[in-house]
């Protein structure tokens, strides 16, 4: 409760205007570093938070954030589009559409462990704390504490579990993961593998189920945000389509780079990048 409390006294960067024109530097860099940021276990969000308070550039707020991860969807949605399909069977024979019980059976897990954001993200949406989740202090702390996570599951954490493996209860102790990231600065591609590397999955299929993973969570936040881009001006209709465009092209990138990092490497150099970038932001704001 206290800290609820204190994050409602926190001070909210500016937003950005409804009626205000994004330059194509902005644009692309947004798209970069959200492209790059989200499925690096390093917290979009937060570094998306972090461009106004580095560069002259107003806070793009949390509109733009939402199309910026929309674009990253479009990408998992590419690169996994086998398991997507699988998914997408299962979901049918759920409804009594088909007959495949092993695909039926990761989609309630998936969506099981979709549940915990879903709640908490309504919660948060409902009440008008995205505002006061943007500060600088509040992602600095979240980059420390969960790269040290991270560095922990990843280096004590068993590698003997695979997607296929899943069982309801890491579907949703991996979700109540997901929600905790809807804070800037825990990194929800952070938060997932952290869980799943803790219950014994290994990094490539940790990777793997916590970008499925994101898929309805994404998909239900942008549906969200579609609702206030119905009232914003056509301009930044036009931005939030533009930006999230050219963030699919970097995101799907860092996908393929990242698959193929972690089936040669650990987790370490994003621990040290989170806890570096947090200790230099303390010090700095």
């Amino acid at each position: 409760m206290r800290f609820g409390l204190f994050l409602c006294r926190l001070p909210a960067l500016p937003s950005y205007g409804t009626n205000t024109t994004m330059t194509l530097f902005q644009q692309l860099l947004i798209a970069i570093v959200q492209g790059i940021t989200e499925f690096l276990p390093i917290s979009s969000s937060g570094h998306l938070i972090l461009i106004p308070h580095l560069t002259d550039l107003p806070d793009q707020g949390p509109l733009i954030d939402v199309a910026v991860h929309i674009g990253s969807l479009l990408a998992i949605i590419i690169y996994f589009r086998k398991d997507v399909m699988g998914l997408a069977r299962g979901g049918f024979a759920t409804i009594g559409l088909g007959d495949d019980p092993v695909q039926r059976k990761m989609f309630l897990f998936v969506l099981a462990g979709t549940i915990p954001a879903v709640v908490l993200g309504l919660f948060v949406k409902l009440n008008g704390y995205l505002d006061d989740f943007r500060t600088t202090d509040l992602v600095a702390i979240n980059l420390i504490i969960y790269g040290l996570l991270l560095g922990a599951a990843d280096y004590w954490g068993k590698q003997h579990k695979s997607y296929e493996d899943l069982t309801l209860r890491d579907a949703v102790l991996v979700g109540i993961a997901q929600a905790m990231a809807l804070i800037p600065g825990t990194s929800r591609s952070g938060a997932t593998m952290t869980a799943a590397r803790a219950l014994g999955y290994s990094r490539v299929e940790s990777a793997r189920f916590s970008f499925l993973l994101a898929i309805p969570a994404v998909a239900g936040a942008g549906l969200l945000a579609a609702l206030d881009l119905a009232d914003a001006s056509a301009q930044m209709q036009m931005d939030a389509v533009i930006t999230g465009a050219f963030t699919f092209v970097a995101a799907l990138v860092t996908m393929v780079f990242l698959m193929n990092f972690l089936r040669k490497a650990s987790m370490l150099v994003f621990v040290v990048y989170r806890v570096a970038l947090g200790c230099a932001l303390l010090a700095i704001f």
